[in-house]
């Protein structure tokens, strides 16, 4: 199937340029502060991947979760986002992203974005990602709040088009 998705901006995703502070020690970069996001897609929890060079994580998207993703590496990253929200005045549009050591990203996306990553180059990467939303609810009680498109025949969310 022929993706029905054409390159553009999306709307409510945000993508911040981090900046690494070297010194002799190395580096420190800064993956997000309180008082640069707003309230209601503050962190309730984190945690970071490795991910093996060639490999794709994704795509999927949330019903009700944000999802805030810093790729700093080590590793680079091609990002992919469709927005597939029918309300959405950006619907149908795809967003190409590439991050990571070489150029270290914040990614913020809203629920219904279909999203994900795959590992470029030789070396392993890791993502550090702060939802909104705790996996699986409190005490892990909860549906999990994904809608996975990786097995989808067809799918029109790859990383070949």
């Amino acid at each position: 199937m022929k993706s029905t998705f054409v390159l553009g901006q999306i709307e409510g995703v945000v993508v911040k340029r981090l900046k690494k502070h070297l010194d002799y020690r190395g580096w420190l970069c800064e993956l997000f502060r309180a008082d640069e996001i707003p309230q209601d897609i503050l962190p309730q929890m984190s945690y970071c991947s490795l991910t093996y060079p060639g490999v794709t994580r994704g795509p999927h998207a949330h019903r009700y979760q944000t999802d805030l993703f810093c790729f700093v590496g080590p590793g680079n990253f091609e990002i992919r986002l469709w927005d597939n929200r029918s309300d959405s005045s950006t619907f149908k549009n795809m967003l190409k992203l590439y991050g990571g050591a070489d150029s270290p990203l914040c990614v913020i996306v809203p629920p219904g974005v279909v999203h994900g990553y795959k590992v470029i180059g030789t070396e392993p990467g890791i993502v550090f990602n702060s939802p909104n939303k705790l996996y699986g609810g409190y005490g892990r009680k909860d549906e999990i709040d994904e809608i996975r498109y990786e097995n989808l025949k067809d799918s029109p969310f790859d990383f070949d088009g």
